[in-house]
């Protein structure tokens, strides 16, 4: 799957990381020389190893190894929004299932609605764009306000702007 990184020294160009021949499709199933990868163990594994480069290429480092990934939206897939009021009552969230079958809590100030009018946000401490699948685009839909034009996703006394712009990350 991938060749092993022998130098650390070696500065990481874009040609001298090999493809993991692995795709990530735009719901966030992944496939291995096209075969759908069933096993979620290998696939969380991936996750946990992944990071971003320089290029915006999404990279596996894992045993020693480094490989590449084609990713052909994001990597991460929000696949269900579901909004909870806090303890006390006094604060509330929305909280993200992502593909990777974590949670977190939505950062609203990441929303932003790219091409096709598909929505993203950032996730993972903001290290990694994230794509709505249409049933959690539809569920955090339920909460959002137009005023002049503008979306506007209310929380906790403040309206956040969901801006427009290309999937990357904050």
């Amino acid at each position: 799957m991938v060749q092993e990184s022998r130098d650390e020294t070696v500065s990481e160009s874009p040609e001298s990381i090999p493809p993991c021949l692995i795709f990530i499709d735009k719901e966030g199933r992944w496939y291995h020389q096209g075969v759908e990868m069933i096993h979620r163990d290998f696939v969380q594994l991936f996750y946990q190893n992944m990071r971003m480069d320089s290029e915006g290429r999404y990279i596996i480092e894992w045993d020693g190894a480094t490989c590449y990934v084609d990713v052909e939206d994001t990597a991460f897939v929000v696949t269900r929004v579901s909004y909870e009021v806090e303890e006390g009552g006094e604060r509330s969230r929305f909280l993200l299932s992502l593909s990777d079958d974590s949670l977190e809590a939505l950062a609203p100030e990441t929303l932003r609605v790219g091409k096709d009018h598909v929505l993203y946000c950032s996730v993972k401490s903001a290290a990694f764009p994230a794509r709505f699948s249409r049933p959690a685009y539809y569920q955090l839909a339920q909460h959002i306000e137009e005023d002049k034009g503008v979306y506007l996703l209310p929380l906790n006394g403040q309206r956040y702007p969901i801006r427009e712009g290309p999937a990357g990350v904050d």
